[in-house]
């Protein structure tokens, strides 16, 4: 039987590799930050991580994971209703929930399991989720999950109209409109990324919760390209967009800005945290997070509840360089977002970009098909904290170089 399904294969990533979407995993040998060895020894800065703060390395963060190891072991070998509950698990779960201004919190592995577990037990068949069309395919897979109705939105779409998508060709409905062609059902959940992860724009959580509760609808966000860094405080775009107390769910990951190892959660109203423990399949049936990973997440909490100085230089970096690539004459995606989104449209030119970006010491990926769109291959830039303004310029000199070079400049 392999054998033809070998033929199989063997044709359709040649065809990935001849469609110039093949994504490759370049090998990096140092810990995770600004800056990093790739296999060939060569140094280069990294702007293509998740590591908003700089903290994937931090040495007190390290520290705290290395005495979670000590202290409570390698791993639970358990569930959490078994025997794998400790005292620093329950310690997380509320500086969690004090963070993200919820009343409680439930972890898990990842936040893709988190978003696996948050709508199977809320929403039946007499439910509806409804989704912006851009959300995260870990949401996209756990409402798949769940047997609720699944209406999705235009992206950003507030309104109450249905119209042809100029991208798709499909129709396309806004929000209100959703809210209202599902009225009649028992149940409704707006689910929506706090930012989306492609192009860095933040969802308009301000109509968002004004709609929800217009239609009495709960609101669900995937904060994990928030947390951390957004808002004054660096609480999400819930603060960011001065909606505290309106999100009835929040599910972010600890994989990012807080520190950048594993983990995640689901932060929300008591009764749905204390439902997800009694109910959330990913919760009930996977181990519990390791004690290292829960001793590092607290460490990093405790350093964002003291001080915003890793945010505050985090938006003055970010400032800096969408600033220099906009004079340069790059198409960006306009916004206030650390990732910036360079936009390239063909796959081979993105990949050609990366390559070229590399020998010239900026380590950056070029994003394809399947990843986005057909036809909006970019590459995506994440500043952090941890770079220099040097780092920043080094950057987009070497940009500006390559830009000119692959005549992607005028």
């Amino acid at each position: 039987m392999y054998g033809s399904l070998k033929s199989e294969l063997e044709t359709k990533l040649s065809a990935i590799k001849s469609e110039g979407t093949w994504k490759g995993e370049r090998v990096i040998a140092t810990p995770q930050g600004s800056m990093i060895r790739v296999k060939d020894g060569a140094l280069v800065l990294n702007f293509c991580a998740n590591n908003y703060l700089g903290l994937a390395n931090d040495p007190s963060i390290r520290a705290a994971a290395v005495r979670g190891l000590e202290t409570r072991g390698y791993g639970m070998a358990s569930v959490r209703f078994i025997c794998g509950t400790q005292d620093e698990h329950k310690h997380l779960e509320r500086m969690v929930a004090d963070f993200l201004g919820q009343e409680d919190s439930i972890l898990f592995s990842s936040c893709f399991d988190a978003n696996g577990a948050v709508f199977e037990p809320l929403l039946d068949e007499e439910s509806a989720v409804i989704t912006d069309s851009l959300n995260h395919a870990s949401i996209i897979d756990g409402i798949r999950l769940c047997k609720a109705q699944r209406w999705i939105y235009k992206h950003g779409d507030m309104r109450d109209v249905e119209e042809t998508d100029p991208d798709t060709g499909k129709a396309a409905k806004g929000l209100e409109r959703c809210l209202k062609e599902t009225a009649h059902l028992k149940r409704r959940m707006i689910a929506t990324d706090g930012v989306f992860s492609m192009d860095g724009d933040i969802a308009k959580l301000q109509e968002i919760c004004d709609l929800a509760e217009k239609y009495d609808a709960l609101v669900m966000v995937d904060d994990s390209h928030a947390t951390g860094f957004m808002g004054k405080t660096g609480r999400g775009t819930w603060e960011h967009c001065g909606v505290g107390g309106r999100i009835d769910i929040i599910t972010t990951t600890f994989g990012k800005a807080l520190g950048g190892a594993s983990g995640g959660c689901i932060a929300a109203r008591k009764e749905i945290v204390e439902y997800m423990r009694q109910k959330a399949r990913p919760y009930l049936f996977s181990n519990t997070l390791a004690p290292s990973i829960v001793g590092g997440t607290i460490r990093c909490l405790e350093m964002l509840t003291m001080s915003t100085e890793l945010r505050d230089r985090l938006e003055t970096n970010t400032k800096r360089f969408r600033e220099g690539m906009t004079k340069a004459g790059f198409d960006i995606r306009p916004g206030v977002h650390p990732i910036v989104p360079v936009m390239l449209y063909d796959e081979r030119t993105a990949m050609k970009m990366a390559e070229a970006l590399l020998e010239e010491g900026i380590y950056v990926i070029g994003f394809t098909f399947p990843v986005v769109p057909r036809g909006k291959a970019r590459i995506r830039v994440q500043i952090s904290a941890g770079h220099s303004t040097d780092d920043i310029d080094r950057a987009l000199a070497a940009f500006a170089k390559v830009g000119k070079e692959l005549k992607v400049l005028k």
